[in-house]
């Protein structure tokens, strides 16, 4: 008798979690792209958070550069070519990301002779701080 009610409470169980399953299709559950832990972050009591979008013709670079807090990309098309003062340059392909961080002189390439390079730039600072400050 006992095997038979563990059976039923097994079974009922297994019930309801296929009717929680069958409930949650349609639902979106998102997957982690990418994650890195960075400093440099913004603390103040407000940040302003932006979402910017490149394109480069083929062969077309950034200005040589830093940031004043860490930047994100994500390549939507083609493949971004970063070099950082101090480093190995890194590639980057459309579905990757990379983030850049703080106060590091660098440019960014599509060193493609016929491809168009789409990216996608996450960025959180202060309000009001430039997106980039040059390097002369």
């Amino acid at each position: 008798m006992n095997e038979w009610k563990s059976f039923c409470l097994a079974l009922a169980v297994l019930l309801i979690s296929l009717k929680a399953t069958a409930q949650e299709q349609g639902v979106v559950k998102p997957q982690l792209l990418f994650s890195e832990i960075v400093q440099g972050m913004p603390n103040g009591e407000k940040q302003e958070v932006r979402v910017l979008t490149a394109t480069f013709q083929p062969g077309n670079k950034t200005l040589f550069h830093t940031h004043s807090f860490p930047v994100t990309v994500y390549v939507l098309e083609g493949a971004f070519t970063l070099e950082m003062e101090g480093r190995e340059p890194v590639t980057v392909k459309a579905g990757q990301a990379v983030t850049m961080p703080a106060h590091v002189k660098m440019t960014g390439y599509n060193r493609s002779s016929t491809d168009p390079l789409r990216l996608v730039i996450f960025n959180v600072s202060d309000p009001d701080t430039p997106f980039l400050d040059p390097v002369h």
